[in-house]
């Protein structure tokens, strides 16, 4: 199960694009729009990370923050802040309450999902698979190597970020415009087409003689990784061998 975040956020087109990107991840997301129901929500059961606007209805974001942090069981609960204020004094004082992290609006989607990872690794660490893994395929998140059967893959940073995206989401399938927002990032402005030709890389580097090919383009769709791959084969062998079996073959 993955880590359930709450976020705090009185801008409904905001709290969903939050809750889409998050969900996508694997997290369990709940949203609260005003600052007053988040710190009765928290009194009663607390989330693994919370992501928190400055300005709320209710109660602001801060003073939710320094209420966190006097009670003892959210006394640690780690807490990304979004605000629109930018200036240093601003920031100093959202860490000083005891923010964790600070994000300024407008913010890289990307950038604040690594965020979510950093915090939730280091205050869970049991949270955050650092070891990708599908059929034969295994991505090192930490370490940054690609293997398939126990064979190392070279991959350039940008393939390594394609594959470790369409890992985290066997069997989703993903638009250009959805891949270059999450491994580019939205304020990267690329033609769609880049995707095809890095989508070929990481297929040439991966589908090495006649190994099974884990991409899966879906016409007029996108690209996903097939939730089935490395299932299949594993079916075809055990069938085999229940023929064999039955034949006398094994045993």
């Amino acid at each position: 199960m993955g880590a359930n975040i709450l976020i705090v956020e009185d801008e409904e087109p905001l709290t969903t694009l939050l809750r889409y990107n998050l969900e996508a991840e694997g997290y369990e997301v709940d949203a609260v729009a005003r600052g007053d129901d988040a710190d009765t929500r928290l009194k009663e059961t607390a989330p693994d990370l919370v992501v928190l606007d400055w300005m709320l209805p209710g109660l602001s974001g801060i003073e939710l923050c320094r209420r966190l942090r006097a009670r003892p069981q959210t006394q640690s609960l780690p807490i990304i802040m979004l605000t629109a204020r930018g200036e240093e004094s601003e920031r100093v004082r959202g860490l000083a309450t005891g923010a964790d992290d600070y994000i300024v609006k407008p913010f890289s989607v990307p950038e604040l999902l690594a965020r979510v990872r950093a915090l939730l690794r280091r205050a869970s660490p049991e949270r955050v698979a650092m070891v990708l893994s599908i059929g034969d395929l295994e991505l090192d998140r930490e370490k940054k190597r690609v293997s398939r059967s126990n064979r190392p893959v070279d991959l350039g940073p940008t393939e390594f970020r394609l594959l470790e995206f369409l890992m985290e989401r066997p069997g989703r399938v993903f638009s250009r415009e959805q891949l270059l927002d999450g491994v580019w990032g939205s304020d990267v402005y690329i033609d769609e087409r880049t995707v095809d030709v890095h989508v070929g890389r990481l297929r040439k580097a991966l589908n090495r003689g006649h190994a099974t090919d884990p991409i899966r383009t879906v016409r007029g769709a996108g690209y996903s990784l097939d939730d089935r791959f490395g299932k299949d084969e594993r079916v075809v062998k055990d069938d085999r061998l229940v023929k064999d079996d039955r034949l006398g073959k094994v045993g």
